[in-house]
């Protein structure tokens, strides 16, 4: 499906058609290693470049890899702005896992992730003490990972039905070293507010998973709250992001508290 955008105009007196800020869900691309990947930024319709605004990296599922760029948005936090845009006024950011790579967050995907966001924030008027991650399934395990490895750039974590221990065709990225994984990974993100998500009828990514990184995060007193939701299967996306507590209490999490 094509990008939606729309565009605001700003007119200067004595001058002609100045400046055009486009909206919405725009296309953007960036080069690693000679390569191209493409990826969307959602800009909200009431953007001011003089202002700071927040920002959200988004990682999709399994089923949303590819070169188009696109269909990323369709599922989880796109389809929950489109849904309701007044509860979100935040920049988003949505890279996608190329077809050529392997099929996780790690390495070259998460190299275009942390990319994509390092090129909003240098496009976009962001305050980088407000810049958040969230992801669902693979993109669940996407955020853990990402969490993990750059603990000083996230003000919240909003992992959904994600999973912490390798799983059929899916590594682990806790080093094979570690005594306890869910340990390692809370001692590492202990300081950074978090919020799980989770189905305990999900017969994709165990429940388990969840409680567990919970369990682990609440023996180091780390900020954390927990969603359950009763007979829910792997899906756990649609209500969370549909839960209007969600990114109320996502916005008002900002880097300086945590010190």
């Amino acid at each position: 499906m094509p990008a939606f955008l729309t565009a605001a105009i700003v007119l200067v007196p004595g001058t002609a058609l100045a400046q055009v800020t486009e909206t919405g869900f725009l296309d953007r691309t960036l080069t690693l290693d000679g390569t191209e990947y493409a990826y969307q930024v959602y800009v909200p319709r009431n953007y001011e470049a003089a202002g700071e605004w927040p920002a959200v990296l988004f990682l999709h599922g399994a089923d949303e890899y590819g070169d188009e760029g696109l269909k990323q948005t369709d599922v989880g936090l796109g389809s929950a702005i489109r849904s309701n845009p007044e509860r979100w006024p935040t920049l988003a950011i949505f890279p996608q896992v190329p077809e050529d790579a392997d099929l996780i967050w790690q390495d070259l995907a998460g190299q275009i992730a942390m990319a994509a966001l390092d090129e909003t924030v240098e496009e976009f008027s962001i305050d980088e003490s407000r810049v958040y991650l969230t992801g669902l399934s693979l993109g669940g395990e996407g955020t853990w990972y990402l969490g993990y490895t750059y603990p000083e750039r996230f003000a919240a974590l909003v992992p959904i039905c994600g999973y912490v221990a390798g799983m059929d065709g899916f590594p682990s990225f806790v080093p094979d070293s570690s005594a306890d994984i869910y340990a390692d990974v809370a001692e590492r993100i202990q300081e950074i507010p978090i919020w799980i998500f989770h189905g305990d009828a999900d017969d994709v990514v165990p429940v388990e998973e969840s409680r567990q990184m919970m369990a682990a995060l609440e023996s180091v007193d780390a900020n954390v709250q927990y969603t359950e939701f009763s007979g829910i299967g792997h899906n756990a996306w649609d209500p969370a992001y549909a839960d209007e507590a969600l990114p109320m209490w996502l916005f008002e999490q900002q880097q300086e508290q945590q010190q």
